[in-house]
């Protein structure tokens, strides 16, 4: 199966229900433009990978799954992803056992042993994508561990362009600048939050 890398540049910005369905009117998005993606995260018990602001998970999309992991990079996130069948899928997150070279070789290298890396459960997002500008615009509605929140998110290759665009858009829908922790980071601490 294939394997790839790529620096992933985006800016977020989390909404109200009545901001998202502001902006899903804006953009002319009708109920047929969106759809669903589950993702299913990993870490150690003692959330080794998160202490490295990295994060390891498996998206399933549609009948296709694709295991990341995202690590810090100057210009944004490195991502490395490998397609997986849903076979593959299925024993990961019934072991938690990462079979991948490469993904195992990261880990190793931010002293995290992949056999300690445990399943920790899944988020369900309802997306809608629309390419606007150079960049992806995305409107997120996700549920996880009994909640539900609402992101707005802009992926761009051209960091300078890309903040210029959203925070125009933001600021033309007198919608509120905030300080927005990615999923996988919310999910965590909620996750973090029933543990105790």
């Amino acid at each position: 199966m294939s394997q790839t890398q790529n620096i992933e540049i985006e800016f977020k910005n989390m909404l109200t229900k009545k901001e998202y369905e502001l902006l899903l009117t804006h953009f002319h998005i009708q109920d047929g433009d969106l759809f669903e993606q589950e993702n299913h995260y990993f870490d150690t018990s003692d959330f080794a990978l998160k202490a490295n602001h990295s994060a390891l998970r498996i998206r399933k999309k549609n009948d296709g799954y694709e295991l990341t992991l995202k690590q810090p990079h100057p210009d944004g996130l490195l991502e490395t992803n490998k397609v997986l069948s849903k076979e593959e899928s299925e024993a990961i997150f019934a072991t938690g056992k990462i079979n991948d070279k490469k993904i195992s070789s990261l880990l190793v290298e931010m002293n995290i042993e992949p056999a300690s890396i445990l399943y920790f459960g899944s988020l369900r997002t309802i997306r809608a994508e629309k390419t606007i500008g150079n960049g992806l615009l995305v409107l997120d509605h996700s549920f996880y561990l009994k909640k539900e929140d609402y992101e707005l998110e802009y992926e761009v290759s051209n960091r300078e362009e890309g903040e210029i665009y959203f925070t125009e858009l933001l600021s033309s829908l007198n919608i509120p600048v905030r300080k927005t922790k990615n999923k996988v980071r919310r999910f965590y601490e909620e996750k973090y939050k029933q543990k105790k």
